[in-house]
This record gives structure tokens, C-alpha cells and sequence, in this order.
């Protein structure tokens, strides 16, 4: 058995949030297809929510996924809400509460429109569940409540028994926390049942890459060689080899937004926010070890 607890890669979150939002809409709420307008496309404002909330000079070492959404309703207004979620791993400094209450009155004040807000908690501490945030003085009270989605509260049952895709991805996330110290033979027989239970899912291609991305990367193997073996055995179930990592994905989006090919710094600084190892950073790039080492010092 491992030692230690296995690496989990939170910004993952990021990219299967986007993959899979309008199963996400129908897994968090039962009425999703009579509220919101799941044919038209959503817009995701990651620098729209940047820019509202840099990071933070002291948030060293505290970690969290957040993506700010526009998403039209089914009434025929052109009335949006704009959904906040955010997924935090471990219990960090205790203040989610007012976190949650801070991003909804300065995304309010911004863009004056309805929002909803799911706070994901996928940490390990079984007494923590932040649901609300109040403050009183003198006769003056606030009380901010939001939705909050404890992963180790569900029952696997339930969810290997739920057919929405994104039961998929709560079930990885659930199995990381109550499985953190298996061997690397134990992950890759729970990574090769976690795809089994994605293949008895409808969904269309795109979604099906990006559970089986998420499911592969998310808790890694202590040997890599390990993941080599899993990713050719599934290759060997689907027949064929066309798979793209999710951490490649996203890399590559980051590209297209802005990072260029020549910027060697920028490529690093993202291969690194990714959970990438130095040695596989030298690897994808071509670099030197000393070339890359010197942007993990100080972190």
C-alpha cells in the first residue's frame, strides 16, 4: 500500500465542467430542462471572473476551480443567469462561505442578473458543509444561502444506478477520496471500472472523451509506466488510439486563447498550473532540466 495520499488534479474541473455543463445543469437540478435553455450555447466567462477576482497575492497553497457561466432561460425572455461553481478539494482556510457570499454581490454589482450558485465539496472532511454566510449587527442581519453538493455525503449505489454522464464524474471523485492510498494496480482496476460504467451512458463523442480523460487523469498513478499499461488496455477495448489527454486539451485551448507556440515561459508556467512534473515538462517541450527548474522555485 502507498504512503502517502495520491496527487489529484483539480484544474481538471475546468475542462469537464465545459465538456459535460448541460448534464451538469440536469444532475444539480431536477427541473433543468424546464428553466434553462439547453439549446442555445453557453458562455463561459473565465476572464470575465478573472478580472472581477484576481488571485490572490497570499492564496498560496489554497486551491479552487471556479467557472462563472452564462446560461439563457426557457421562457422566451432574454432574461440569462449566470451560475457560479466552484469545486474545492480540500477544506482550505474555512471561509468558503464568504468567498461564495463575496463573488455574488460583485458578480450582482457587475451584471445585475439572477445567479445561481453550487459549491462542489470534494474534500474529505466529513463535518464540513458550508451552506450558508450571515452577518448581524444592531438591528441590521444578511443571510446569503447557496447550493452546496457534498461528494462524500453520496452512496456509489446511487450513482452507478444514475444515467446522467456527470454521475460518472462525481463517482471518480468519490472513489479518489475513499480510495487514497490504493496501490497502482488497485487505481487502474477502479479507473477500468469507472469507464465501464461511462460506456453504459448515452452521450455523444465529445462528452465520452472528456469523462474518459477525466476518469484517466484525475488521481494519478505513483509509476507512470501504470497509466501507459491502462491507456493501451483501453485502447484495446475500444479499438483504436485516437484518444487526446485532458491536460493536452486544455494546453492546447490555452493556446488558442493566447499562449503562442514561441512563448517557451508561458507553455511552462501552464504545463506547470496543470499538475505537470518537471521531468514531463522537459519531455513535452525539449527543454533542459535547468531550463524548467527555475520556474518551480518559490512555489
Amino acid at each position: 500500500m502507498s504512503q502517502r495520499s495520491r496527487r489529484v488534479d483539480d484544474p481538471l474541473w475546468k475542462s469537464i465542467l465545459e465538456q459535460t455543463f448541460s448534464h451538469f445543469l440536469r444532475f444539480i437540478f431536477t427541473d433543468a430542462d424546464a428553466v434553462f435553455d439547453l439549446s442555445r450555447p453557453f458562455d463561459y466567462l473565465d476572464k470575465e471572473f478573472e478580472n472581477l477576482f484576481p488571485p490572490e497575492s497570499n492564496g498560496r497553497g489554497v486551491r479552487y476551480v471556479d467557472k462563472l457561466v452564462k446560461v439563457f432561460l426557457k421562457d422566451g425572455s432574454e432574461q440569462f443567469v449566470l451560475c457560479h461553481v466552484e469545486i474545492q478539494s480540500h477544506k482550505g482556510r474555512g471561509d468558503l462561505a464568504e468567498r461564495m457570499f463575496r463573488y455574488f454581490y460583485r458578480i450582482w454589482d457587475r451584471y445585475k442578473v439572477p445567479i445561481t450558485a453550487i459549491a462542489i465539496l470534494a474534500d474529505e472532511n466529513k463535518g464540513y458543509r458550508p451552506v450558508v454566510y450571515s452577518q448581524k449587527f444592531m438591528g441590521t442581519s444578511l443571510r446569503y444561502d447557496f447550493n452546496s453538493y457534498k461528494i462524500l455525503d453520496q452512496e456509489e449505489s446511487v450513482l452507478r444506478s444514475n444515467r446522467n454522464p456527470f454521475s460518472v464524474i462525481v463517482l471518480t471523485a468519490l472513489l479518489a477520496i475513499v480510495n487514497k492510498k490504493v496501490t497502482d494496480e488497485g487505481l487502474k482496476k477502479i479507473k477500468h471500472d469507472l469507464y465501464d460504467e461511462m460506456m453504459k451512458r448515452e452521450m455523444d463523442k465529445s462528452t465520452r472523451q472528456g469523462l474518459y480523460d477525466f476518469l484517466t487523469y484525475y488521481v494519478s498513478f505513483d509509476n507512470e509506466e501504470v497509466l501507459s499499461i491502462f491507456e493501451e488496455e483501453i485502447k484495446t477495448k475500444i479499438g483504436r488510439s485516437d484518444t487526446m489527454g485532458t491536460q493536452e486539451y486544455l494546453l492546447d485551448k490555452a493556446e488558442k486563447k493566447g499562449i503562442q507556440k514561441g512563448k517557451i515561459e508561458g507553455k511552462i508556467e501552464m504545463l506547470r498550473e496543470l499538475g505537470f512534473t518537471i521531468a514531463e515538462i522537459c519531455q513535452k517541450l525539449g527543454l533542459a532540466k535547468p531550463e524548467v527548474e527555475k520556474f518551480f522555485k518559490g512555489v
